[in-house]
C-alpha cells in the first residue's frame, strides 16, 4: 500500500507537478448525502495532509470551511486542493451533490481529468447521481465508482453495481468485492491480487492487514476474477490474443488494460468501504493513481480564435513549453483580495506577469500564485500546464474566462450555465447600503454565473435569480454574514419566460426627429420558434443580409436592438427564451444612424413577437421521491394535484421511488409537505428540467398577479 506518512507537504517544493506523468486531478462526485465530504476528508487524512480527521457531522470538515456548509453538512462550493500519494502529486476537487449548485459541479468537470463517483451502499444510484453522471458523460470524464457506506443498514453492494449498469448506463467492472455488509462489514478483497484486506479500527482503520482470501469466498473471488480478466483483456487487442492463445498474463498487464478500458469510457472500476469507519481509502488512492488519466492522457483541448461560432480552431496540448492557456473555473471573494482558481491548460505562467483575458479582451496581472488546501495556501513561483492553483491579483475576470499569453490569443469553450428558476425581490435596509449591496451582488455573480441580479428601472426594485429556494436562501446568508449588509427578502417566485408560437415578418420605416435632427432606418426581419442544441444560446440572431457594402456599426446596431428587444416579453416583462431573430434586409440614406437602426429594429422585432401567438413558459423540476409503501398512495395523491406527470415508479430495497415532471411553482415548501405525508420518513430532491408551456389557469394567474 502507498501509505503516506510525509504530513509536511506545505513545504513541498512544486517542481514535484512538473512530471506530468505523475499528476493527477480528480474531482469526487456523488448525490448529496453519499458520503462524498467525509470521503475526501479520509483521502487528506491518509495522505498526510491533515493530522485531525474532520467530521462533516461535528462541523469540523476541512473542504466545507464556509459557515453555511458546517452548518448544513452539506458542501456548496468545489473547494481545489493538493496534496500526494505515493509520489503522486494530486490535485482534488470536491464538487457540491445538491442540484442548486449544479454549476459548481458543472464547472469542476470541466478542468478535470478523472473523477470518482460515490454511491451509498444502501441509498445506490439517487436522482442527482444521474445528473451528475451523465455530465461526465457529455465531458468525456473517466470515472472509478466507490460504493461507500458498507457498514450501513441496507447496504447491498451487487445491487448498487447492477443500478450503475442498469440506471446509469454505466460499464461497472468489480475490482473489489466486501467482506460482509451493514453490521458484519470487515473489509475488501482484491480480485486481482487475490488478497483480503482487514482494518484495524482501534487505530482509525490506518492499520491495514493484508491477508490470504477466506476460504468461504474463494470461489466468488475465482469466478469474479475470470470475468475481471474477461473485460480487461477485450481493452486491448495485444492482451486479448494472449489470451486466447491461453498465454500467462501478468496481473501488471490486466491493471494496464483495466486503465486503458477506463481511459476510454469502456469500463469504470468499482471499489468499495465505508470512509466513515476509513475502511477502503488507501486502495482507492491507489486505484486513482493505477487507473485515472494524467492531464498527457487527456486530448489537447481546443478553443477558438474569437467568439464568433465559426472562428477557426485552436488546439493547445498539455505541454510547458507553448503558448500560455488556462480556464477561471471558479472565483472566490475574499477579505485579501480575489482568489481566481484556474486550470493551466499548456504553457507556463510566472507570478508578476501580464495575461490576456480573451474573453473580455482586457489584461490582468498575475499579482501571485497559489496552491490551496481548503483555506490554506502555499506561494509558488510558477505553474505549468496540468497545474490547478488559485491566482490573487485578477480584477475583471468571470468564472468561465479564458487566460492567454497576450501574443497567441485562443478562447477556450465557455461553461453552459442553465437558466434561473426562481426569483426574490431584495433591498438594503438603508439607502446609504444601496451601491453596497449592487457591488456585492456584482461579486457574487462573478463567482457564479448561474446566479442573477437585475435593477426593474420603473420600480427601483432589486430582483435575484437562482437555480432554487437553497440556492437564493445562501446568498441572502452570505450577504448578511460575510458581507455584513443587512437585506430585507421578498418571497422565492418563479422565473416564468415567454416564447413564440409561428414565424412573423416585419418591416419597420423609421423617420425620426431626435434632438433637432432628423434619423432614419429601414429593417425587415423574421421572428420564428426555435429550438437551441445543448450548450447554445436559447436566443438565435442571424444577420441574412447579404449586401457588402451595408456599414459594420449599423449591423452590429440591428443586433444589439434585436437583443434589447427580447430582453423581457410582451407579455408580463419575463425574458424570452428559444426565439431566432433574422435580418432580411436593411436601408440606409444620409440620415441613418446606429441609434435609428437599433430603435427600428427594437419596434420591428416587439411587434413580431406581438403578432407570433406569444406564451408564458413554466419551469419543470424532475423530482424523486423515495417513500415507504404505506404512504406511497397520500404521495402519489399529492402530486396529482400538483400537476405532475409521474415517470417511473420502481421498488428499491424497502421503498418505492417515483420519478416525475412536476411544474416548480407547485412545488414551493414541498419539503415540509413531504413530511407531513409521511411522518418525516420520505425523502425527496429536484433537479430543473427546461421549461413547458404553462396551461391557460396559470397564464390567467400571471397576468393577474405578475
Amino acid at each position: 500500500m502507498g501509505l503516506s506518512h510525509d504530513t509536511d507537504v506545505l513545504s513541498h517544493d512544486h517542481t514535484m507537478a512538473k512530471d506530468l506523468n505523475k499528476l493527477r486531478n480528480i474531482g469526487i462526485m456523488a448525490h448529496i448525502d453519499a458520503g462524498k465530504t467525509t470521503v475526501t476528508e479520509r483521502i487528506l487524512f491518509f495522505a498526510g495532509r491533515t493530522y485531525k480527521i474532520g467530521e462533516v457531522h461535528d462541523g469540523t470538515a476541512v473542504m466545507d470551511y464556509l459557515v453555511e456548509e458546517q452548518q448544513r453538512g452539506i458542501t456548496i462550493t468545489s473547494a481545489a486542493t493538493s496534496l500526494e500519494w505515493d509520489g503522486h502529486p494530486i490535485n482534488l476537487i470536491d464538487t457540491p451533490g445538491h442540484v442548486d449548485f449544479t454549476i459548481e459541479v458543472e464547472r469542476s468537470l470541466r478542468v478535470l481529468d478523472g473523477a470518482v463517483a460515490v454511491f451509498c451502499g444502501s441509498g445506490g444510484v439517487e436522482a442527482q447521481s444521474e445528473t451528475v453522471w451523465h455530465q461526465a458523460d457529455h465531458y468525456g470524464v473517466p470515472r472509478i465508482c466507490f460504493v461507500n457506506k458498507m457498514d450501513r443498514i441496507g447496504a447491498d453492494f451487487d445491487r448498487v453495481v447492477g443500478e450503475i449498469e442498469k440506471r446509469l448506463g454505466g460499464k461497472p467492472l468489480k475490482m473489489q468485492i466486501p467482506m460482509g455488509a451493514s453490521d458484519t462489514f470487515v473489509g475488501q478483497i482484491d480480485l486481482l491480487d487475490r488478497k483480503a484486506y482487514f482494518y484495524d479500527p482501534d487505530g482509525v482503520a490506518t492499520t491495514l492487514r493484508v491477508e490470504e482470501v477466506p476460504a468461504e469466498y474463494s470461489d466468488d473471488v475465482e469466478l469474479l476474477r475470470a470475468e475481471l480478466i474477461e473485460r480487461a483483456v477485450e481493452c486491448d487487442d495485444d492482451l486479448m490474443e494472449k489470451y486466447l492463445g491461453e498465454e500467462d498474463i501478468s496481473n501488471a498487464e490486466v491493471r494496464d488494460a483495466v486503465r486503458k478500458g477506463t481511459l476510454a469510457g469502456e469500463i469504470h472500476p468499482v471499489f468499495c468501504g465505508s470512509a466513515l469507519k476509513h475502511i477502503g481509502i488507501q486502495p482507492l488512492l491507489d486505484a486513482i493513481l493505477s487507473y485515472l488519466p494524467c492531464p498527457l492522457d487527456v486530448p489537447a483541448i481546443v478553443g477558438h480564435e474569437t467568439m464568433e461560432a465559426d472562428s477557426k480552431e485552436i488546439e493547445r496540448h498539455p505541454d510547458p513549453t507553448e503558448p500560455f492557456s488556462a480556464l477561471v473555473f471558479k472565483i472566490i471573494s475574499d477579505s485579501h483580495g480575489d482568489l481566481s482558481f484556474v486550470r493551466v491548460y499548456s504553457g507556463t505562467l510566472k507570478s508578476g506577469t501580464r495575461v490576456l483575458n480573451s474573453t473580455q479582451g482586457k489584461k490582468e496581472n498575475i499579482s501571485r500564485l497559489v496552491l490551496m488546501h481548503a483555506k490554506q495556501r502555499t506561494q509558488i513561483d510558477e505553474c505549468v500546464a496540468g497545474d490547478i492553483v488559485a491566482i490573487i491579483g485578477l480584477r475583471k475576470a468571470w468564472t468561465g474566462d479564458t487566460l492567454c499569453d497576450p501574443k497567441n490569443p485562443v478562447i477556450l469553450e465557455r461553461l453552459d450555465v442553465p437558466e434561473p428558476v426562481i426569483t426574490m425581490s431584495i433591498e438594503p435596509r438603508t439607502n446609504a447600503d444601496k451601491q453596497d449591496l449592487v457591488d456585492a451582488l456584482e461579486t457574487l455573480q462573478r463567482e457564479d454565473p448561474s446566479f442573477h441580479y437585475s435593477a426593474d428601472a420603473e420600480t427601483g426594485q432589486t430582483v435575484i435569480s437562482g437555480m432554487g429556494e437553497l440556492h437564493l436562501e445562501i446568498i441572502k446568508n452570505r450577504l448578511v454574514r460575510d458581507l455584513k449588509l443587512e437585506v430585507r427578502v421578498g418571497k422565492p417566485r418563479v422565473a416564468y419566460k415567454e416564447t413564440i408560437q409561428k414565424a412573423v415578418e416585419k418591416r419597420e420605416v423609421l423617420h425620426r426627429d431626435l434632438g433637432g435632427k432628423i434619423h432614419s432606418a429601414t429593417v425587415r426581419l423574421r421572428v420564428e420558434p426555435y429550438t437551441p442544441e445543448e450548450g447554445e444560446d436559447t436566443i438565435c440572431y442571424v444577420d441574412a443580409y447579404e449586401d457588402r457594402d451595408f456599414h459594420k456599426s449599423l449591423r452590429a446596431a440591428i443586433a444589439e436592438g434585436a437583443h434589447d428587444a427580447v430582453s423581457s416579453g410582451p407579455q408580463a416583462g419575463y425574458g424570452m427564451l428559444n426565439v431566432k431573430i433574422t435580418l432580411l434586409d436593411a436601408e440606409s440614406d444620409e440620415n441613418s444612424s446606429d441609434i435609428a437602426f437599433q430603435q427600428a429594429t427594437v419596434i420591428a422585432v416587439s411587434q413580431a413577437i406581438e403578432a407570433a401567438s406569444p406564451v408564458f413558459l413554466e419551469p419543470m423540476m424532475l423530482l424523486s421521491v423515495a417513500t415507504p409503501d404505506e404512504y406511497l398512495g397520500s404521495v402519489a395523491g399529492d402530486l396529482a394535484g400538483k400537476r405532475a406527470i409521474i415517470r417511473n415508479q420502481e421498488l428499491r430495497g424497502k421503498q418505492t421511488v417515483l420519478t416525475a415532471d412536476v411544474p416548480l411553482g407547485e412545488l414551493f415548501g414541498y419539503t415540509t409537505t413531504l413530511r407531513s405525508l409521511s411522518q418525516g420518513r420520505a425523502s425527496g430532491s429536484m433537479e430543473p428540467k427546461g421549461f413547458q408551456v404553462a396551461p391557460k389557469q396559470v397564464a390567467d394567474t400571471i397576468l393577474q398577479f405578475g
